[in-house]
């Protein structure tokens, strides 16, 4: 039998600045609809009539969901308008969370095109993070560690080097160590006081996974033992007692994303630093 025809719907993003924001929330509602494909349109920098009538005539060409961050309030209901009349959805995203803010606060919100992106002490400090961890990436520059604000050990093939970029982008210095038996640790990592380490494990059979297809292609006849199971479970064991040693906590990335990961990482930050609040 053919198969069947792809579902398929147009989502028009439209933003009065580069679309960021809408991009993101487009993405996260558009795959839990797994059966369903999303063509998706953004229309930024949509900031006059000249830019919004451009804008609704794709709408009308490809009719489809249409979501909008626009804080000028005349192309706000000039868009309204137009979706109505083409009877197509239109959502503005941030309405709900800005009117729920107005209600608690009791003061009405200052709209500012663009204001999450502005150029603030928030972006420069995720600049200086990111370079601080490309820097200490892989146990390069190990004598700088207590400067970091979070340190990831663990063996080969542990997603340590995606995870410390992804926290990195969310503003934290991560520095990342490669354990392995046979060899020292870092002298300083054992004491360190302000960074909170993490131990990364995961299991033998999605180590030895990852690591036979990032040797494909390559003559690694004398690298078995880096894909043999019996050997990595004892560079698991190792990783254990090195944290368990410390008190570090780990994190079994074995059915884990990135994302997931990271996220729990920053939920142990928050949980130390927390914590030396009530302490202190």
């Amino acid at each position: 039998m053919p198969d069947a025809p792809t579902k398929f719907y147009h989502l028009h993003m439209v933003s009065d600045a580069s679309g960021e924001t809408l991009l993101a929330i487009g993405k996260a509602a558009a795959v839990q609809y797994n059966s369903v494909t999303a063509i998706k349109h953004l229309h930024a920098m949509v900031r006059n009539r000249e830019k919004l009538d451009a804008a609704l005539g794709a709408i009308e060409a490809s009719p489809g969901i249409v979501l909008y961050t626009i804080f000028n309030a005349d192309l706000s209901r000039e868009i309204e308008a137009r979706c109505l009349d083409l009877n197509v959805p239109c959502v503005p995203v941030l309405r709900t969370v800005l009117q729920t803010l107005e209600t608690y606060l009791g003061a009405p919100s200052t709209p500012v095109v663009a204001g999450q992106h502005n150029l603030d002490a928030e972006y420069f400090r995720r600049i200086e993070a990111m370079n601080f961890t490309m820097m200490h990436d892989d146990s390069q520059h190990t004598v700088n560690l207590g400067l970091a604000d979070i340190v990831l050990v663990g063996i080969s093939r542990t997603s340590k080097t995606p995870t410390s970029i992804y926290l990195a982008n969310r503003g934290f210095k991560t520095a990342n160590v490669s354990l392995v038996p046979d060899m020292p640790l870092p002298p300083n990592l054992e004491s360190l006081k302000k960074p909170m380490v993490v131990g990364l494990i995961a299991s033998a059979e999605r180590i030895s996974d990852v690591r036979r297809n990032r040797l494909l292609g390559i003559d690694a006849t004398a690298l078995d033992r880096y894909v043999d199971k019996r050997t990595i479970l004892e560079e698991i064991a190792f990783t254990k007692r090195v944290c368990a040693r410390n008190a570090w906590p780990m994190i079994d990335v074995t059915r884990r994303s990135i994302e997931e990961t990271a996220a729990e990482i920053i939920k142990l930050v928050d949980e130390r630093r927390a914590k030396g609040k009530v302490d202190g």
